[in-house]
């Protein structure tokens, strides 16, 4: 059987009385690209720097490309692509040479002209990052985390700050790279960036999976869709899981159009605002909720 790309069990990291990451079981196969999302402070960010080896657990197991990242050696970070907050800022090296550097670093690395023409900045080649717009400093930060060919990237909120061109840029760019077989983590507050991208999503809040699913099945979680119609004069909104069924009911009382007829199902964002919700809610009162959500 193939070996996972991250194997996570019972990963744990307190600060105190602060339990940032408190219990947490995962598993990513290779080639997958999974977001982890949830709000600020939920410990996804200290759970993908664990997993970079560049933060101490407190306990639990962790194996990414089947190696514990925190005695992480060279040969592994040559197989791992990184994508920190503020990788160029400080740079004094132009695009161009930030990214031939970096290939340099790597056995079997992408090309420098692919790399800056992935991320639209072929025309920037020549400039140094104080010139860059904060965008397109995001962008040479995607190129540099993407540029050694990894086995396992880490994407690290890739397109803060991108206009939507850019975005659809870096989608059609992670979409090439699924291609090659590479595994992609990536955090991200977009929730049709998660939709569109990953093949699974995973939900923490308060250090815990509260979900794990596709973004198909999250989207499932809330079945009820809202329908809102006018009758009689009047708006009526009605939620029902079966909305085909009420339609029927409303031909059939209506000669003509339907006024105001509109169907609206629930989206990931939905979803995404329930199951946190009902997080902060059990862990207010602690009745095993997030747990029972986490492995329905």
């Amino acid at each position: 059987m193939t070996e996972p790309a991250i194997a996570i069990a019972g990963l744990r990291k307190h600060y105190g009385d602060l339990h940032a990451v408190d219990g947490l079981d995962l598993e990513i196969p290779r080639g997958e690209v999974f977001a982890l999302l949830g709000p600020n402070g939920a410990g996804k960010s200290t759970t993908v720097e664990i997993l970079e080896g560049f933060r101490k657990r407190t306990a639990g197991d962790v194996r990414v490309l089947g190696v514990d990242p925190h005695h992480a050696t060279k040969q592994w970070r040559d197989r791992v692509g990184i994508m920190l907050q503020g990788t160029s800022e400080r740079g004094s090296l132009t695009a161009r040479e930030a990214l031939g550097y970096a290939a340099s670093l790597y056995p079997s690395p992408r090309g420098v002209d692919e790399m800056l023409e992935a991320v639209g900045l072929t025309e920037k080649a020549g400039s140094k990052p104080a010139t860059l717009s904060g965008g397109q400093r995001r962008r040479l930060d995607v190129a540099l985390a993407l540029i050694g060919r990894p086995e396992m990237v880490f994407l690290d909120e890739p397109t803060t700050g991108f206009d939507p061109e850019a975005r659809r840029q870096f989608w059609t760019l992670i979409e090439s790279v699924r291609g090659d077989g590479t595994t992609i983590l990536l955090t991200t507050h977009y929730l049709d960036e998660a939709d569109h991208l990953a093949d699974r999503i995973g939900i923490i809040a308060a250090g815990r999976m509260v979900a794990l699913d596709t973004p198909a099945g999250l989207r499932a979680r809330a079945a009820d869709a809202r329908v809102t119609w006018v009758e009689d004069g009047t708006s009526r909104t009605e939620e029902t899981p079966t909305p085909t069924a009420l339609l029927r009911d409303l031909l059939a009382r209506t000669s003509g159009e339907i006024e105001g007829l509109e169907v609206v199902h629930p989206s990931l964002e939905d979803v995404y605002l329930r199951l946190i919700g009902d997080a902060a809610s059990a862990a207010a009162h602690p009745t095993g909720t997030a747990t029972e959500e986490a492995s329905a």
